[in-house]
């Protein structure tokens, strides 16, 4: 089993750059992709960005794209999100979600790819 941590969120400004981080614990070293998906109010859970430790490389939704960047260390089982730019828009709860190898970038933004869930963190973008 793996349990994801969540930390970072909260009330921010709209324009401001918090860093969400989630931290991995227990059998780790079956993860190899990780993400971070969010739900807004009403909405559905949607892809916002994912990692693979196989080479590091790195994927986004259009709608972040160029405002948010994911990274992380696997050593230390930690994935971060570092947002800038934010918009009232970007209000959710955001999760951290972790799976064994995805191959497929293509799947990378599909929640039932991801066996591993944290329970979120909220954050509230305000204008």
């Amino acid at each position: 089993q793996v349990q994801l941590l969540e930390s970072g969120g909260g009330l921010v400004q709209a324009g401001t750059s918090p860093r969400l981080s989630c931290v991995a614990s227990g059998r780790t070293s079956s993860i190899w992709n990780m993400a971070w998906f969010r739900q807004g109010p009403a909405s559905e859970r949607e892809f916002v960005a994912g990692i693979t430790w196989k080479d590091v490389s790195t994927y986004y939704a259009d709608s972040v794209k160029g405002r948010f960047a994911i990274s992380g260390d696997n050593a230390k089982a930690t994935v971060y999100l570092q947002m800038s730019s934010l918009k009232p828009e970007d209000t959710a709860v955001y999760y951290c979600a972790a799976a064994d190898y995805l191959p497929d970038r293509a799947t990378w933004s599909m929640p039932i790819q991801y066996s591993y869930w944290g329970h979120g963190t909220q954050v509230t973008v305000s204008s």
